[in-house]
């Protein structure tokens, strides 16, 4: 096993397989497409205002111009990505690395004038270090956390290296961390879905400021998820966990992705239109029965939802982010359908769960019949991962209608080309208003 602590100084990017680096760039393109994509949103727009007011600093804030501090960039585009809930994630730690992670990195790597392989380097350390802590947590303390409770960790982890920090700074940056990180709840939000959403601005927030107190000789308790749990970093430098990245190809919580797979399976295999349907069963693993807004009022309540998705792909044939808010809550066919949706819990589906995300579709129609899918994983897991095309394809679709394909264009090709130039090259393209 490579130690944590060593791993997290260690250059990767150099040695790293060709198909590794071509992923963390898909990464960066994907998170960039989503902030992009999430921008709009209300969530969006209220934290980047309380960062302009609260946070001031140096930095544009992405897509709007307004100045901020490293802290207020963590924050601001941590939400923004996750206000769109559509970003890679991570099965076994049933949330996401990227979304806290890279907000704060490319702070870093700004404060530092870092090169591009400086910060693709950061990123990569960010996406392997993040896969550890996360089990790590998930297999030590009794609740289940968000993503920003060890994205706080990941997210200092990426600032230690990008700042240089000593090795006895940097213990004490990922314990100041692993301390003050948010330690959400994730069900409660689940159950009562709000902009809280998975925590991730606010780790990567506090992933920042664990490292400026570090630096300023502030001490902290060892992260006992890094250096008191072995069993979790055994394949640390020895699997590539950035390869085991899922892709989301709509903006919902994954749990809901397999339901509407088997909806949109069904709907086309059968030719079905919506007004053919009766209602709709699924049966799907705990977590995914308590996604169970039915009538959704806000975009956050439509994202953490089973039955209103699944009424989308009926009723639309796809999922859309312009269909998860605004007068679309509303429309009556819809609703007709996500008010009809039955779920049940079944062991098959439980059995798996993390690693595996189940569902089995049943449509039953109008005129009697009933027709039934299998069992079927969410699109676009590590086992069968989109291609390049289809990932680029996506950005496009998010960021075309709001920022022009022109910009759009440029953005893509400054992650492109991000190994030969300054980290500030890409950013640049990112700083002025939508």
């Amino acid at each position: 096993m490579t130690d944590p602590l060593s791993f997290l100084r260690a250059p990767l990017w150099d040695t790293a397989p060709q198909h590794v680096r071509d992923q963390a760039k898909l990464c960066l393109l994907d998170l960039t497409g989503i902030a992009i994509g999430g921008h709009g949103t209300d969530l969006s727009a209220i934290i980047r205002n309380h960062a302009a007011l609260t946070r001031p600093g140096p930095y544009p804030l992405p897509f709007d111009g307004r100045g901020v501090n490293g802290s207020g960039l963590a924050l601001a585009l941590g939400m923004s990505i996750d206000a769109l809930d559509g970003h890679d994630g991570f099965n076994p730690a049933k949330g996401h690395i990227g979304c806290p992670m890279m907000p704060a990195a490319l702070g870093f790597a700004l404060s530092r004038d870092a090169s591009g392989v400086d910060f693709l380097d950061a990123l990569l350390m960010g996406y392997e270090f993040g896969a550890r802590a996360s089990v790590a947590q998930h297999g030590t303390v009794p609740d289940y956390h968000t993503s920003g409770s060890w994205g706080a960790v990941t997210a200092a982890a990426t600032g230690a290296r990008l700042m240089g920090l000593s090795p006895d700074q940097t213990r004490h940056a990922l314990g100041i961390a692993e301390y003050h990180g948010p330690r959400s709840q994730m069900m409660r939000c689940i159950d009562h879905p709000t902009m809280l959403k998975d925590g991730s601005g606010w780790g990567a927030m506090c992933g920042v400021e664990a490292v400026g107190l570090a630096q300023a000789g502030f001490t902290g308790a060892p992260a006992i998820t890094v250096e008191e749990a072995p069993e979790f970093w055994a394949d640390l430098g020895q699997h590539w966990a950035i390869m085991d990245q899922y892709f989301k190809p709509y903006p919902v919580c994954r749990w809901a992705q397999a339901p509407v797979e088997g909806v949109l399976a069904l709907r086309a295999a059968h030719g079905l239109n919506a007004s053919d349907i009766a209602h709709i069963e699924v049966e799907t693993f705990h977590e995914a029965i308590r996604l169970a807004k039915r009538r959704p009022a806000s975009t956050e309540e439509a994202q953490y939802s089973t039955s209103f998705p699944c009424a989308l792909a009926a009723v639309h044939g796809e999922v859309r982010p312009d269909l998860l808010s605004g007068a679309a809550l509303s429309d009556p066919e819809v609703l007709r359908l996500s008010d009809s949706l039955i779920m049940r819990e079944t062991d098959e589906a439980n059995a798996p769960f993390p690693a595996t995300r189940l569902a089995r579709v049943t449509l039953h129609l109008t005129d009697g019949r009933e027709v039934k899918g299998e069992y079927r994983t969410p699109k676009w897991d590590a086992e069968a991962p989109p291609t390049e095309a289809e990932l680029r394809a996506k950005y496009h679709a998010l960021a075309d209608p709001v920022l022009g394909t022109p910009r759009a264009d440029e953005i893509e090709a400054a992650i492109d080309r991000l190994e030969d130039t300054p980290t500030a090259d890409f950013f640049a393209t990112l700083s002025a208003p939508a």
